[in-house]
């Protein structure tokens, strides 16, 4: 059962970092299978793919291939990253975001500059599947807590998770061949919300319960 949830495990989190702009489905058992194992509600996984979806679509609409988006809402706070052609596409895009119903927040990383190729977005797609590979090895968290974008060698943190937690995935990615730069925009939560909030994979015996969470 642990090889078997290792496996939906890590093929969920290694294949969002393929798909390039467009945000991700949820799809059959991975997705099933995850859910329950998000510390967001289901309500709130569910806005934040219908988050991302309305922001890639009012973009391309409005700037089609001359901008290059990853629009990524996690508990409806949204991180933009990719790049633009100047400085009123990137404020404009940030405002896009932010008008959409139920956002809280929007971290603006968006670059100026050309679109990056294909080659630079499969070496960040690499970047992310050893990182979110490397959570699953260090077993200090469950990896899909923390959600990882990586954008021009800069890897950015998102996630619900505590102070521990936190360090121990910024470690983690700070040390991950290929990265340039780590960006936490991690939502830190005590101990004990933490604790409220997880629920153990289904099926699962003392061997493969998550280490308790504390705090450093």
């Amino acid at each position: 059962m642990k090889r078997t949830l290792t496996a939906i495990l890590l093929a969920a989190l290694i294949a969002p970092a393929l798909t390039g702009c467009v945000a991700a489905v949820a799809t059959g058992v991975t997705s099933g299978a995850l859910a329950v194992f998000d510390r967001r509600s289901f309500g709130a996984q569910t806005e934040d793919e219908g988050i991302e979806w309305k922001i890639l679509g009012n973009v391309m609409n409005k700037y089609g291939d001359k901008v290059h988006l990853n629009q990524t809402s996690y508990n409806r706070k949204v991180l933009l990253t990719g790049e633009v052609p100047d400085e009123q596409t990137r404020t404009e895009i940030e405002r896009m975001a932010s008008g959409q119903p139920n956002v809280t927040q929007v971290w603006n990383e968006l670059q100026i500059g050309p679109t990056s190729s294909f080659q630079n977005r499969s070496n960040d797609a690499f970047i992310t599947s050893k990182v979110k590979g490397r959570f699953v090895d260090g077993g200090k968290f469950r990896a899909n807590l923390v959600k990882v974008v990586t954008e021009a060698g800069t890897v950015h943190l998102l996630g619900m998770v505590t102070r521990a937690e936190a360090d121990a995935a910024i470690e983690i990615a700070r040390t991950t061949a290929g990265v340039k730069k780590v960006v936490n925009v991690m939502e830190i939560i005590p101990a004990e919300q933490a604790r409220k909030l997880d629920v153990a994979p289904p099926e699962s015996g003392p061997a493969q319960q998550p280490a308790p969470v504390k705090e450093n």
